[in-house]
């Protein structure tokens, strides 16, 4: 098959024998036209290879075109013959009055209507592109007042299991992780308030109830890690908020320390792909650190490691 490039190939190639007619005297020129059309239109169809004869008509812009059809092929016979009847059609189109812009071209012309098949083919592979263009794009953001209440209600669900498992257990202090604030350092700071919230009885599922267990709380985004430690009032004199956030961060270079309080302190960890310091990756490590620096403290108990492991939550 013939080709200009490697995607635009072809069969056939077509002859236009074009020009423009007077829109007066009740469209003579037209009719006129038509009738020498009408002359050659026998031999035009004889001619060896024709696939089609084809008559365009713009009452707008006052076209009147003859396209005349065939393969590749059979096209360079035509064009030895000097695309006959052409001259002596274009001589009498000439030859009408109201009749102007006589001109021909040349030109490919391809059917490329599909048939059901290869249309199911194409809408699969245009939606199969779709979904995997969708799948890459940058997520929209997710709406602020539904993403706060995803963040609190995990926030006083892991509550519930930190109360739980320090009155099995007898902690003080906890590590865990939550996924929902995404890394994002005023959302795992909203998060640690609803585990810190008092829990009420009158509640059909409780909520919060932890904020007597000093803890460190760890969340990755794509961007850093956001770590927050929280100790509270009564446990003051034996833990400092800042130095044991200050210890774990300092476990990763590049970090920040972007609060400090008794209560309260928050840091991040950037992310930084030249050196394989990833959220995910060194997030569990970490969690280990901030228990091991209370352990150093008689904070933590001598536990066997795969319980130490079921402290950091899910």
């Amino acid at each position: 098959m013939p080709e200009i490039t490697k995607t635009v190939k072809f069969d056939n190639i077509a002859r236009e024998w074009r020009c423009k007619w007077a829109d007066d005297n009740d469209k003579a020129a037209l009719s006129a036209a038509q009738a020498a059309l009408d002359d050659v239109l026998a031999d035009l169809s004889s001619v060896e290879g024709v696939g089609s004869v084809q008559r365009v008509v713009c009452g707008g812009c006052l076209d009147f075109k003859v396209v005349t059809k065939l393969s590749a092929a059979a096209f360079g016979e035509w064009e030895k013959a000097k695309f006959a009847p052409e001259e002596e059609f274009l001589s009498k189109l000439k030859g009408i009055k109201g009749i102007s812009n006589v001109e021909t071209q040349t030109y490919t012309l391809e059917e490329v209507k599909m048939n059901k098949k290869d249309i199911k083919k194409a809408q699969e592979k245009k939606e199969k592109e779709a979904a995997e263009k969708a799948k890459d794009a940058p997520k929209a953001p997710e709406d602020p007042a539904k993403k706060l209440k995803k963040v609190l209600k995990e926030g006083g669900k892991r509550g519930v299991e930190i109360e739980g498992a320090a009155d099995m257990g007898g902690l003080q202090f906890f590590c865990t992780s939550v996924d929902e604030p995404e890394g994002d350092v005023e959302l795992l700071t909203k998060c640690v308030e609803a585990m810190n919230a008092k829990s009420d009885p009158s509640e059909e599922e409780r909520k919060g109830g932890s904020g007597d267990i000093g803890k460190m709380v760890f969340s990755a985004g794509a961007e850093h890690l956001a770590v927050l430690a929280y100790v509270p009032e009564a446990k003051q004199a034996e833990l400092n908020c800042e130095a044991w956030l200050e210890k774990v961060l300092s476990q990763q270079p590049g970090y920040k320390v972007l609060t400090k309080a008794k209560d309260v302190s928050t840091g991040i960890i950037p992310t930084n792909a030249d050196k394989g310091i990833f959220p995910l990756k060194i997030r569990e490590g970490l969690i280990l650190e901030a228990n091991n620096y209370l352990r150093k403290l008689g904070l933590f108990p001598e536990v066997p490691h795969h319980e130490l492991l079921s402290c950091k939550g899910k």
